[in-house]
């Protein structure tokens, strides 16, 4: 599997939207590839905000919690922010445990997560 079947990247305004086509997000390889889209998409765009979209994502490997925190450091500097949505329950469980919950804010879905980073008052 590439990159680009991996992961889709889009953008509504400034704001990207990362999604993965798996149900299933373990191969190293492919995130990895991943990985680097991202990079390439983040260093292109300069996005002010970054949804992580998990819809239709069962299970997921440490190494894309990895991710995450790769992309919240390259958008950091630029005071760029990294939100998660449309997690499961047991995946949200995940970021409670490992408290990641605390750096991340959870959405319950993407539209709710683009309206948060498109007007960070409301």
């Amino acid at each position: 599997m590439d990159a680009k079947e991996a992961l889709d990247i889009s953008s509504e305004g400034n704001v990207a939207i990362a999604r993965f086509r798996s149900c299933c997000i373990c191969d190293v390889a492919e995130i990895a590839n991943a990985s680097t889209s991202l990079r390439q998409y983040i260093e292109a765009h300069r996005p002010n905000g970054l949804v992580f979209d998990f819809t239709g994502v069962k299970f997921f490997s440490s190494q894309v919690l990895g991710l995450l925190l790769e992309a919240r450091a390259r958008l950091e500097p630029g005071e760029g922010r990294v939100v998660v949505s449309a997690l499961t329950s047991q995946l949200e469980r995940v970021f409670r445990i490992t408290n990641l919950d605390s750096i991340f804010a959870l959405h319950p879905d993407c539209t709710a997560a683009i309206k948060k980073l498109s007007n960070p008052t409301s």
